[in-house]
């Protein structure tokens, strides 16, 4: 299946000689959700204007369902719904109003029963005649949601959408997202919260400094760069390990009641049953363990501290 946006060598050099995009090339798979990362100023919402025909590339090509965004610019434009980070809307309309006149920006006809639906699957229909000044600020950002829904896009960009919202509205937007992909809507997801995208995101892609530097399968990056530590508590604190268990690389806890062991996950054997055995052997008992497996934020840390 040929993937729905297709970015191939795109740069972007401003008039002043930064270059935002260097050589920028990834294909995003339909009905897929997306998670693009990145530190600030690394690139990400340079990358989303310009496949939204925003900004205008330096050189390189993006095709969007096979839809040239410069040569085929209506068609292209037409598939995409664009969330940005900034709450930018008119403080004097309804929210119905807001949300049918975009509908009718990209010239689809009025259809009441589209913003409706649109505007219960949000939350906002009791709020339907409410004038957006009076709005919240997670009520807002809602909105620009049900705008970027209002024509039915078939790809969804999301940039930093939970930016500034409270917990229960973000869990309330996971749920939502969840939904579009299911009713087979692509979505493409910038964010500052890494538990954002391990919750939501099928693949990863990483840029920094205006370069594409992974792209990959959420469960591919957590198996390849992750880390499962083992913590076993002593039954006794320890004041130091044998030379027995030197070649396990343990940590002692400070207080010499832990030890921490990292297995080595790409293997078939993570050798927690020969350390198991190696500590009995010492004679150093344990009363229990417990596991600790790396987040997608660590992972992302560690990427980029690699990179510089």
């Amino acid at each position: 299946m040929s993937p729905i946006v297709a970015v191939s060598g795109l740069s972007k050099v401003y008039a002043s000689g930064f270059r935002a995009l260097n050589d920028v090339s990834l294909e995003v798979r339909r009905g897929e959700i997306f998670a693009l990362l990145g530190p600030n100023g690394a690139g990400k919402t340079t990358l989303i204007n310009v496949i939204c025909g925003i900004a205008t590339a330096t050189q390189g090509r993006v095709l969007v369902d096979g839809h040239d965004i410069v040569t085929d610019y209506r068609a292209a434009r037409a598939m995409i719904g664009l969330v940005p980070q900034e709450l930018t809307t008119d403080a004097f309309e309804t929210v119905r109003a807001t949300v049918s006149f975009s509908r009718g920006l990209f010239g689809r006809p009025r259809n009441p029963a589209v913003v409706e639906r649109v505007l219960r699957a949000l939350s906002l229909w009791d709020k339907r005649d409410s004038t957006l000044m009076t709005l919240s600020g997670g009520m807002k950002r809602r909105v620009l949601i049900a705008k970027a829904l209002a024509h039915e896009p078939q790809i969804l960009f999301l940039d930093e959408p939970t930016a500034g919202v409270d917990v229960e509205l973000r869990q309330d937007m996971w749920q939502l997202v969840r939904g579009l992909r299911d009713s087979g809507v692509t979505i493409i997801l910038t964010t500052h919260y890494l538990e954002e995208a391990e919750q939501l995101a099928e693949r990863i892609g990483v840029i920094d400094k205006g370069e594409m530097i992974l792209v990959d399968g959420k469960d591919d990056i957590m198996r390849r760069f992750g880390k499962r530590s083992i913590i076993v508590r002593l039954q006794a604190p320890a004041a130091r390990l044998p030379e027995s268990l030197a070649g396990y690389a343990l940590a002692l806890s400070p207080d010499g009641t832990e030890v921490t062991y990292t297995c080595d996950t790409t293997g078939p054997d993570t050798g927690v049953r020969a350390l198991l055995g190696a500590l009995d052997a010492a004679g150093i008992p344990f009363a229990d363990l417990r596991t600790k497996e790396s987040s997608l934020e660590e992972i992302f840390v560690g990427i980029l501290r690699n990179q510089s």
